[in-house]
C-alpha cells in the first residue's frame, strides 16, 4: 500500500460541476492520475457559494466516485478558488542584506517587505507570487539564494480574496470530512496543467471559461504578471439558449453541448436541430444556425471583455505565444476561431499534459484545474511548503503563518 502523503488530491469546486482527481506521485516524481469522480454542482453561483449543504452533497459524491475509482481513502485536498471577489496587484519590496551574501531569511524578508501593503479586514492574502529578483540593481534574477550583493528588491503579484468566500469554501470541503491543504487561485492551476515553459517563458495569456466565471491569467519571463476574472461565461450562454430557444435550462444544457458552435460562419445553412419545449408542449424544429448566434454574440462578448482587460494591463504586446483557452466551454466548437477573431493572435486549446495513468480519461479541456490542483500539490510537496488549514476558518491559518514568522526572528 502507498502512503497518504504518496496521494495527491485536486478538488475543483466550480459553478456547473465539482470535480476530484486523485494523483499518485512515482518514485520519477511524476504524477498517475488514479482516480477521478465529479458531480453537478448546485451550491455554487458564479464562483461563490450560495448554499453549504448543497455544496457539501455535491463534494461527498465527486470525493466518492473518485475514491471507488482509485481504491484509496483520502483525507485532504488542494481546492482551487474563483469568482468576481478575486482582485490581483503587483508590488514591490525593498530590504538590505545584512551580511554581503543572500540567504533564505533574506528572500523571505523582501517578500513580506513586498506583501506589507494596505489590505481591508474583509481580505484575505491567497498567494504572494515572486515575480523577479534585483540584485544591487541587476534585474531579472529567479532565485537570488547565495549570491553577494548589499540591496535585494523583489517584485511579486498579490493576489487576494473575500475573506467570507474563501471560509464559505474551506468550510464545505471540512463539512465532507476533508481538510484543505491549500487554497489555490484556478487560473494559476491550470496553467500548470496547459501552458508549456517556453509558452511562460515567451509571454502567453491564459483564458479558462469555466460555468461561472471566465479566468486569465498573462505570464512572461517564466512568471505571472497579471490575472483577471470575467462573471462571464458558460452558465451565460446556457441561459441565453434557454431564452432565445423557449426552452427548460437542463435542455438548453444538452443542446449546448450536442450541437453548440461559437462561430456562426462554420454552420451550414441548411442544419437544424430539435427544441423541446417548456410546459409539455411539442419539441420544434430550429436551424442550427440561430443556436449559433445566440451563442456567439454571448461569447464574443465575453471574448471582447477580456480582451479590454489584456490591453489595459499592459502586457498585450508580451504574448508572443498568443493566448490558450481551456476550461469545459472551450472545447465547444468554433471558439478558438472566435477568440483568434476578436483577439487577433494565434489561439489554441489546452489540455493537460505531463501526467501518466487515466491520461484518455482527463485529457479534456474541462479538467484543467483539477488536474492542475493535482500538479499545483505535488510542486509544493517537493518543495515543503505544505501547510494544512484544517480549521474551521482562515483565522487558523493567519495564527500558524504567524508562529511561524516569530519561530524565524526569535
Amino acid at each position: 500500500m502507498a502512503r497518504k502523503s504518496d496521494y495527491i488530491v485536486g478538488l475543483d469546486i466550480g459553478t456547473t460541476k465539482i470535480v476530484c482527481i486523485i494523483g499518485e506521485t512515482t518514485p520519477e516524481g511524476r504524477i498517475e492520475i488514479i482516480g477521478l469522480g465529479q458531480h453537478p454542482s448546485k451550491g455554487l453561483r458564479k464562483g461563490v457559494v450560495v448554499n453549504i449543504d448543497s455544496t457539501v452533497e455535491s463534494i461527498k459524491s465527486a470525493l466518492e466516485e473518485a475514491e471507488l475509482m482509485a481504491g484509496v481513502e483520502i483525507d485532504s485536498v488542494f481546492v482551487g478558488i474563483a469568482g468576481g471577489h478575486i482582485n490581483s496587484l503587483n508590488s514591490h519590496g525593498i530590504i538590505g542584506v545584512k551580511d554581503k551574501e543572500i540567504v533564505q531569511k533574506d528572500i523571505d524578508r523582501v517578500i513580506e517587505a513586498a506583501k506589507a501593503i494596505a489590505i481591508p479586514l474583509d481580505r484575505e492574502v491567497i498567494h504572494v507570487l515572486p515575480q523577479e529578483f534585483i540584485v544591487d540593481e541587476q534585474e531579472g534574477i529567479k532565485m537570488p539564494l547565495g549570491m553577494a550583493g548589499v540591496r535585494l528588491e523583489a517584485k511579486v503579484h498579490i493576489v487576494t480574496a473575500a475573506v467570507t468566500s474563501a471560509q464559505n469554501i474551506v468550510k464545505c470541503v471540512n463539512k465532507a470530512g476533508l481538510g484543505v491543504q491549500d487554497i489555490v487561485l484556478e487560473q494559476l492551476a491550470s496553467s500548470e496543467s496547459v501552458l508549456s515553459p517556453d509558452e511562460k517563458e515567451l509571454g502567453v495569456a491564459m483564458i479558462d471559461i469555466g460555468g461561472g466565471t471566465s479566468d486569465m491569467a498573462i505570464f512572461y519571463q517564466g512568471a505571472i504578471k497579471h490575472t483577471g476574472v470575467l462573471t462571464i461565461a458558460g452558465s451565460q450562454m446556457t441561459n441565453d439558449i434557454a431564452i432565445g430557444l423557449r426552452t427548460p435550462n437542463s435542455e438548453a444544457e444538452k443542446i449546448k453541448h450536442t450541437f453548440g458552435c461559437a462561430y456562426s460562419a462554420l454552420v451550414g445553412e441548411d442544419e437544424s436541430i430539435e427544441v423541446p419545449s417548456v410546459g409539455g408542449r411539442e419539441a420544434r424544429t430550429v436551424s442550427r444556425q440561430i443556436l449559433s448566434e445566440i451563442i456567439e454574440a454571448r461569447a464574443r462578448e465575453m471574448f471582447e471583455l477580456l480582451d479590454h482587460e489584456l490591453t489595459t494591463s499592459g502586457f498585450r504586446d508580451l504574448i508572443s505565444s498568443g493566448i490558450v483557452l481551456t476550461g469545459g466551454a472551450s472545447s465547444m466548437q468554433g471558439m478558438a476561431e472566435l477568440a483568434e477573431d476578436v483577439f487577433q493572435t494565434p489561439v489554441r486549446v489546452g489540455t493537460p499534459m505531463r501526467m501518466g495513468g487515466l491520461t484518455d480519461v482527463v485529457n479534456n479541456p474541462m479538467y484543467a484545474t483539477s488536474t492542475g490542483l493535482v500538479q499545483y500539490g505535488m510542486k509544493q510537496q517537493q518543495s515543503g511548503t505544505t501547510r494544512e488549514l484544517r480549521g474551521r476558518n482562515l483565522f487558523d491559518k493567519i495564527f500558524s503563518r504567524m508562529k511561524d514568522w516569530a519561530n524565524e526572528f526569535f
